[in-house]
């Protein structure tokens, strides 16, 4: 099937980036500014295996993008499926920036004044994950790159992206691992976040206080076997 066009009757496509699954494309859908994603085949792979690990991951990606949609958690909109390319499309999040360039843009015009600037954001971002999980969706690749700042920065619309790695469980060792998979995302990327990486789990734990505390006793026995990772080397 062939790619949506726009208006004119072209379709215009950009590249933006590939990743270890996919390629990413900046084009239109019948006159709407949107992404497309293309998971490619891999060479090693016997076809037929190939074909069928690259279409479910194609729905399981899609399947928690909806999931998180019917939890009222912002993402892009799905406007296009095509399984015969393995590609699908939805809606580019126009006049936004990741929250990473908003935390280093913040970090470096008030280093002082970061902490309690950023504060709400945390707050807001652990809310997020805690409905989330609590929703049974595992985002799989939490950072700061994966997350867009709609508008006025100041609003907090925080939209989600790049479920490549997404997939649906409810156990507290797969959220306990998504959190840990986000802290040292932040604090790798972000330097003296400590504290802010608290406040995020302690807006996670308010959300929903039964769920939250055995996802957080795991997040701290993973913790320690990152530790002893670290240490054996």
């Amino acid at each position: 099937m062939a790619a949506p066009m726009d208006v004119s009757g072209e379709n215009v496509r950009k590249f933006i980036k590939q990743g270890a699954e996919a390629k990413v494309y900046a084009e239109n859908f019948y006159g709407r500014p949107c992404i497309s994603k293309e998971r490619f085949s891999k060479g090693y792979r016997h076809p037929t295996l190939d074909k069928s690990l690259t279409l479910q991951r194609l729905k399981a990606e899609i399947r928690a993008m909806s999931k998180c949609r019917n939890l009222g958690i912002p993402v892009p909109t799905l406007y296009f499926v095509d399984t015969s390319t393995s590609t699908f499309y939805m809606e580019e999040i126009v006049n936004s920036q990741t929250v990473r360039d908003y935390i280093v843009s913040i970090q470096t015009s008030d280093p002082d004044g970061a902490m309690q600037k950023l504060s709400p954001l945390a707050e807001k971002i652990g809310k997020i994950l805690s409905k989330m999980h609590c929703g049974k969706v595992i985002h799989g690749d939490l950072t700061t790159s994966n997350m867009l700042l709609r508008g006025d920065p100041s609003d907090l619309d925080i939209v989600l992206i790049d479920f490549g790695l997404s997939f649906s469980e409810g156990l507290a060792e797969d959220k306990g691992v998504d959190l840990y998979v986000f802290e040292r995302a932040l604090l790798s990327t972000h330097p003296n976040t400590e504290e802010l990486f608290k406040v995020v789990i302690e807006a996670y734990k308010k959300e929903n206080v039964k769920e939250s505390a055995d996802a957080i006793s795991k997040l701290d026995e993973v913790r320690m076997r990152g530790r002893k990772r670290t240490m054996v080397g």
